[in-house]
């Protein structure tokens, strides 16, 4: 079904914002010159695409259903895992942004929350990316019935028109794109 498909695809592009976000963390280990405003642009990206786009049909959509139709485990997968993981994911963007406020108010040892958080959100995403490619979605796909997946299909399609209304996907690939070519 193409919905898993989009919904790996994203998590290719999660995946890039990632190495951006470590490649920041870097250059606030060396005390490089930056503009520790373009955390905002991150946590932004973070917030929008990956989370509220991305975390969305996933949570409103895909989790919601294998809750309602499949066993106990998938409950439990759900429920204590990746809804868990998501709320942490969650957790550690505002305790980046908290962290940059202070840096940028003169706090220089908020340095280290800053790169805490950030790799802490990195590390937490990358894991819970391969999860879901590799488990959550294969057991959605081999465990729904073909009726269930046909609506997923219909319901992930009218979330990306909604998504397209807002131009969310070019503007936050060509943000992702734009902070890879800064980061070079």
């Amino acid at each position: 079904m193409k919905y898993i498909e989009m919904m790996v695809e994203e998590h290719r592009n999660i995946e890039r914002l990632l190495t951006v976000i470590r490649k920041y963390c870097y250059k606030v280990l060396q005390n490089d010159e930056m503009d520790y405003a373009d955390f905002f642009t991150l946590i932004d990206i973070v917030r929008n695409y990956a989370d509220k786009h991305h975390h969305g049909k996933e949570e409103k959509l895909l989790f919601d259903i294998m809750i309602k139709e499949l066993s106990p485990i998938a409950e439990k997968i759900v429920k204590n895992g990746m809804l868990v993981e998501h709320d942490l994911g969650r957790l550690y963007i505002q305790n980046l942004e908290s962290a940059v406020n202070s840096v940028i108010a003169g706090d220089d040892e908020a340095r280290l929350d800053v790169i805490a958080n950030a790799i802490s959100y990195t590390k937490l995403l990358e894991r819970h990316i391969e999860k879901e490619d590799n488990v959550i979605y294969q057991f959605a796909q081999k465990n729904l019935s073909e009726r269930t997946q046909i609506k997923l299909e219909r319901e992930c399609n009218l979330f990306e028109l909604e998504a397209q209304d807002k131009n969310v996907q070019k503007k936050y690939l060509d943000l992702i794109a734009q902070f890879e070519k800064k980061i070079k």
